[in-house]
């Protein structure tokens, strides 16, 4: 017997079991032979053809039998080869098997029975491909209400920031062309981030790819300042979207007042991930040498707002701002998780 025949054979009376299991055998059909339809029930769901004699069911209860072809789903159309005796008429007691049959009398030639056990499987086969497709079909659905449902949870996201940010612009600029140039030089930088996550589907961005794309325009060729240090690390969506606002404030910051103000200046941003008692942690230290000397602003902006208040609120981080003389040190350390918190400035 083995664990998933193709065929169960119910003929329990003399040998027509043994020889219909023989005939299957040379035809490399794998078969069980139950003694009863108590017996091959619990197999059913296993097997892909049913052979049975006539008379198997006649003598048997066959009211769970006809409940389980009647609970068959939609795509299912169970074969059965039935196995009459030639001249007599078909029992009418066996009418609920009516769509499932293909009726082979006795006595039989062996081709002509391993024929019909190979159309009855094909038609299985036929069957089973057709769950298949609808198995994917369904999958496919699912997964296309998962994104809509990802897609209205990003859109209030992205509007959440985009809100944040004109207001917090407007509160800390001077002039309407002052708030022209850094507004929209955010809104680039947060597409520039959604361009990344949106190209892996809105699953992760690279953090050395957020970085490049904010630092790239003040490198030179001639002489590199500029140095990235740290392991591939993918962001979720819900940290890569501060994170890479938070690197744009500190490289504008650095290119207006900072190391990247100066031909000299240089920068190094190191990064590192760790484990702790929760996962996973990324430990990032965004450091400048010879720019202009540093003092603590007198004013909090938009950016200090964001770096001081937003980033630890939205990640879940810790984060220093450290206003040395010799140069801006900026430290992050936030856990690798999944967070869905909409940002809120103040």
């Amino acid at each position: 017997m083995t664990l998933d025949p193709e065929v169960l054979v119910l003929a329990p009376i003399g040998r027509d079991g043994k020889i219909a299991s023989s005939i299957l055998a040379a035809s490399r059909i794998s078969s069980c032979i139950c003694s009863s339809l108590d017996e091959a029930m619990p197999l059913l769901d296993r097997a892909q053809c049913l052979v049975v004699a006539e008379e198997a069911l006649i003598s048997a209860d066959r009211s769970l039998f006809a409940a389980w072809l009647e609970n068959q789903p939609a795509w299912s159309d169970f074969p059965i080869v039935l196995l009459t005796m030639r001249g007599t008429e078909f029992d009418k007691r066996l009418a609920f098997l009516d769509r499932h049959l293909i009726v082979l009398e006795r006595p039989f030639l062996a081709s002509s029975f391993a024929n019909s056990v190979r159309s009855a499987l094909r038609a299985r086969a036929r069957q089973l491909e057709v769950k298949s497709y609808i198995e994917q079909k369904q999958e496919v659905t699912q997964r296309q209400n998962l994104l809509i449902r990802e897609l209205h949870h990003r859109v209030k996201n992205t509007l959440a920031n985009v809100r944040a940010m004109m207001g917090a612009t407007a509160m800390s600029t001077d002039s309407v062309e002052e708030f022209v140039r850094n507004f929209s030089a955010r809104i680039v930088s947060l597409a520039e981030t959604h361009s990344i996550l949106t190209d892996d589907y809105w699953q992760t961005a690279s953090l050395n790819k957020l970085l490049e794309g904010e630092l790239r325009h003040y490198e030179t060729d001639d002489s590199p300042r500029i140095r990235l240090e740290g392991p591939n690390v993918a962001l979720i969506a819900d940290i890569a979207v501060p994170v890479g606002m938070a690197l744009h404030e500190l490289a504008s910051n650095s290119a207006k007042f900072g190391a990247l103000s100066r031909p000299e200046g240089q920068l190094a941003v190191c990064w590192s991930v760790g484990s702790s008692g929760a996962g996973q942690t990324l430990s990032l230290a965004w450091q400048e040498r010879n720019g202009p000397p540093v003092q603590t602003p007198k004013r909090r902006g938009f950016g200090t707002a964001l770096l001081e208040k937003v980033v630890p609120v939205q990640c879940d981080a810790k984060v220093e701002l450290d206003y040395q003389q010799d140069g801006l040190r900026f430290t992050l350390v936030l856990p690798l998780r999944e967070t869905r918190l909409v940002p809120s400035y103040s």
